[in-house]
């Protein structure tokens, strides 16, 4: 018998009546429409609705595209967390281009280097760090065709960008009513986000407008999400697209809440004044809030919701957030996954146990989103899932609608993050038997400070270019405010001259980001394999031991 399919070929799998490319651009659009009057964003006491935000984006899409931006073009951003680059998360992708933002704490050299390689037919750039970005372009081969600034009334312009168009002028030139389209194709590139290095170089990681639409649509359900939450961004936009919460809040017309600074005190007085219902961070946010002076903490008459990403936090930490009465949710994910993927789903069955035993469980990287269609924790040998005995380690490894297009001209890579029709994660992970995982490891020596990738190739590189120095290594310590800070061990040659401390740490500083400089040196022999491999985990362990 004929299956219905063969039945009827006329019906086609695509017709312009029955599939419309998803992309969260369909959120905004919506939301303008429907809640229009509904405030979109509130930064320094200045209120803007869903209205205007969108009438804004559709203004600087015409105005690109009149300037020459062609559909697939980069536009990368270095900003804060404000309502423009808000606006950027919408506005470049109604013109056809693909945002690049940049994390606002690297240095000079790093960012020429994402410059160079995105290739960017716009930049744009908060005033605040236009010292940062003189520098970065004076060592740049390829020169944006548009430098974009966003102004800031405390900040002026430097000399060397002086010629650079103002944002609101750019905003101001196009047409709030012009017309955009959705992507030819969903697959589409919708962004462009670098990873931190951990291999050495930071990687382009290239996401779809469908892995974008589906994040958001995922994220509402598990954090349990209303229409209209208060939102506090305290997570870094440039953070992979600020974990999407942009685009969540769009679907849901909640009000974003822009701190540009993040502060124990202007988050508790933003939480009490606003009403904030739901923020994210990473455990340091979290570390930050729960050592807060006690003049600064304040206790909630509602409900508080915080996601929590970046790093596995501490079940202290946990607890004691909490105690404050923000109500933590844990999630996993990676820059490749367009963020979390994973999320400690609660069982109600453990309402009734104390706050260090849920504290505990919380601690735990949990389950696949609905988003996610698989997650599995794979034999490193076998290639067979480990036993769920909460014992046994393995990768973890993601099959989803939100694994990355790729990375950006690396074809290489690309083939090697793909095997067996699972991305690998590169993380150590066992799976407890209710089937909830748990990260042990990492095997990439990936030291994550605050919520930031921090390389220790990178790292390990500049204190080699140290005279004097034989070997080096760098591995993580634990740190009770930013979960992991880098040490550097360093063994000198027989003839190098004395060599100190202080002197290494500054020479560190003087080619490296500040949050990627070691916090401590210490000189000794490196333990090594018989075939030269440096043996780490013994560094890890005497950390653990003697510092």
């Amino acid at each position: 018998m004929a299956s219905i399919d063969q039945l009827n070929p006329h019906m086609r799998s695509h017709q312009e009546a029955n599939f419309v490319p998803l992309s969260p651009l369909s959120f905004i659009k919506r939301t303008a429409q429907i809640f229009g009057d509904h405030t979109a964003t509130i930064h320094n006491e200045k209120k803007q609705t869903w209205r205007t935000l969108y009438q804004r984006c559709c203004a600087f899409a015409d105005a690109i595209q009149l300037r020459g931006l062609k559909r697939g073009d980069v536009v990368s951003v270095l900003a804060f967390n404000t309502p423009e680059m808000i606006e950027l998360q919408f506005s470049v992708a109604m013109a056809g281009g693909v945002l690049n933002t940049i994390n606002t704490r690297l240095d000079p050299e790093s960012i020429a280097g994402i410059i160079d390689h995105a290739e960017p037919f716009s930049l744009i750039f908060d005033a605040e760090l236009s010292e940062v970005v003189a520098d970065a372009l004076s060592r740049c081969n390829h020169q944006p065709t548009h430098i974009i600034v966003i102004q800031s009334p405390d900040f002026p312009v430097s000399d060397q960008l002086r010629g650079g168009i103002d944002y609101d002028e750019v905003v101001q030139s196009g047409d709030p009513a012009a017309r955009w389209s959705l992507p030819t194709s969903e697959l589409d590139a919708f962004g462009l986000n670098y990873t931190s290095g951990t291999g050495g170089r930071p990687k382009g990681v290239v996401i779809n407008h469908r892995g974008a639409y589906l994040m958001a649509m995922g994220t509402v359900p598990a954090w349990s999400v209303p229409m209209h939450p208060t939102y506090l961004y305290t997570v870094p936009l440039f953070h992979c697209n600020g974990w999407g919460h942009a685009w969540m809040n769009a679907l849901v017309a909640g009000t974003m809440i822009c701190l540009k600074k993040i502060e124990a005190s202007a988050i508790f007085d933003a939480i009490s004044r606003y009403r904030v219902t739901h923020f994210g961070g990473a455990p340091v946010v979290l570390s930050l809030l729960v050592n807060a002076p006690l003049e600064h903490k304040k206790q909630f008459d509602h409900a508080v919701h915080v996601m929590t990403a970046g790093a596995p936090p501490p079940p202290a930490i946990l607890e004691q957030t909490e105690q404050l009465g923000i109500e933590v949710m844990q999630v996993y994910g990676l820059t490749e996954t367009y963020g979390h993927i994973m999320h400690c789903a609660w069982n109600t069955n453990w309402d009734t146990l104390g706050f260090s035993e849920r504290a505990e469980i919380k601690a735990r990287q949990g389950v696949q989103f609905t988003h996610t269609e698989e997650v599995e924790v794979i034999d490193l040998d076998r290639g067979d899932p480990v036993p769920w005995d909460g014992i046994s380690e393995g990768e973890i490894v993601i099959r989803s609608n939100t694994v990355m297009k790729g990375y950006h001209k690396d074809p290489l890579a690309t083939h090697e993050a793909f095997k067996d029709g699972f991305f690998r994660s590169g993380d150590l992970a066992v799976r407890h038997p209710d089937g909830y995982i748990e990260i042990k490891d990492r095997l990439k020596d990936v030291i994550i400070s605050g919520g930031e990738n921090i390389s220790s190739v990178e790292v390990e590189n500049v204190l080699y270019r140290i005279p004097g120095v034989a070997c080096a290594a760098v591995v993580a310590k634990e740190h009770e405010k930013w979960g992991e800070v880098p040490v550097g061990f360093i063994e000198l040659s027989a003839e190098a001259a004395p060599l100190t401390e202080d002197a290494v740490i500054q020479f560190c500083r003087e080619h490296l980001a500040g949050f990627k400089t070691p916090k401590q040196i210490v000189f000794r022999e490196i333990p090594k394999t018989s075939t030269g491999k440096i043996q780490k985990f013994v560094l890890r362990k005497e950390l653990k031991q003697i510092l």
